[in-house]
């Protein structure tokens, strides 16, 4: 049970299909499942209203104050929970672009904080397909945090994960606690990384990380991983779905007063190299 402070929290798995109305059906569920279960907060994976190609991703994509989100906002509301929505495909400034944005909408159904993410996946995965999302998708330029009864929540996206510096602006910057990372993780890179990076962000910022993740066949052209956790500062896994490839959630309370502890008792803030030392460091070993 949740202590005094504590705050219950959940992390779904999907397997979103290019049908907005199929995947709302299990945003649905997911949700009713996760109030049901007493969490004030749930994160749902990147691409969790559609997952398609580039040509029908384009098509779907909507402004925020469209009928997707507006939906999701009403389900919110409707359920008395916060939403952490990851990965939505948001009209860009043409409509050969759309921006991968991470929206996070409160109990009341309103829109708290959006951000767009700043790193694109564009890489050839080795033993797998080749991937270009920025041929399609406008990079985000500013970082978000925003405070929440779950603590300060830092926003970010998939592959994101992979850069330490924006979790660390995140943490020491801007005061994040909870560190959110919806995703869609592939097959290939999955079972070698998933796991590691979410809890070396985790260890290195003393923050809980959320991992909420993608899993199964996405239009019988992309595979993802699976594996939604959450995890507390110290590293360790508090909540994890049983099965790898299943649709569900996971449950998890976060206990503010751990974070506080850990900062105290190893207090890496205050031990942290400015930026000026690393540039007069460098230099004056030339």
């Amino acid at each position: 049970m949740a202590g005094a402070n504590s705050v219950r929290v959940a992390v779904a798995q999907m397997t979103s299909i290019n049908a907005l109305a199929t995947n709302f059906a299990t945003c649905c569920r997911l949700v009713k499942e996760a109030a049901a279960a007493g969490a004030k907060l749930l994160c749902l994976p990147e691409n969790f209203s559609f997952a398609g190609g580039r040509r029908d991703s384009l098509k779907i994509a909507e402004p925020l104050d469209g009928p997707i989100m507006q939906g999701y906002c009403s389900l919110a509301r409707a359920s008395g929970i916060w939403l952490s929505l990851g990965g939505f495909q948001e009209k860009g400034s043409d409509d050969a672009h759309l921006c991968n944005t991470h929206v996070l909408v409160d109990e009341t159904g309103n829109i708290r904080s959006t951000y767009r993410k700043m790193h694109m996946f564009d890489v050839d995965v080795p033993g797998g397909r080749s991937y270009k999302e920025g041929s399609y998708t406008e990079a985000g330029k500013e970082i978000a945090a925003v405070d929440s009864p779950f603590g300060r929540l830092g926003l970010t996206v998939c592959y994101d994960l992979r850069f330490p510096e924006l979790y660390q602006h995140l943490r020491f910057q801007h005061g994040a606690q909870v560190l959110l990372a919806p995703s869609a993780f592939t097959e290939v890179t999955g079972p070698a990384h998933w796991e590691v990076l979410l809890r070396a962000r985790a260890i290195e910022n003393q923050c809980y990380v959320i991992g909420a993740s993608q899993t199964g066949w996405h239009y019988g052209k992309s595979q993802s991983y699976g594996d939604s956790m959450i995890i507390d500062p110290w590293g360790t896994i508090v909540g994890r779905l049983p099965e790898r490839l299943s649709t569900g959630i996971a449950i998890a309370d976060i206990d503010l007063s751990l974070i506080d502890s850990l900062r105290s008792k190893m207090p890496i803030a205050k031990h942290r190299k400015p930026t000026d030392f690393w540039k007069s460091s460098s230099s004056s070993s030339l």
